[in-house]
């Protein structure tokens, strides 16, 4: 078996509710990942089995998380895309100084 991220949650290992409570992946158990079987059906893992798969795991998760954009440190506010064109897009330590 194969060890993929989960169709379900895309790796994240829960969802968000209405009212902002977070709630584990049903299909995932909350790992975000699953193993694929030779039929091409997704199962969770076991937990007794995360150990043994560990480093397959934070491997996987590095990749998601680069592939988000995430670069292994903090980002100051005005080096966020999503905040380009708002008062916190800007650098106060340089924006407008000669």
């Amino acid at each position: 078996m194969t060890i993929i991220r989960c169709a379900s949650c895309d790796g994240f290992g829960w969802f968000e509710d209405e009212i902002g409570s977070g709630i584990d992946c049903d299909w995932c158990t909350g790992a975000g990942y699953v193993y694929r079987d030779a039929a091409g059906r997704d199962l969770p893992i076991p937990r007794h089995e995360y150990a043994q798969v560990a480093a397959e795991l934070e491997a996987l998760e590095a990749e998601r998380l680069r592939e988000m954009g995430y670069r292994g440190g903090a980002k100051k506010p005005w080096q966020q895309q999503i905040r380009q064109g708002t008062q916190l897009g800007h650098d106060p330590y340089t924006d407008g100084k000669q």
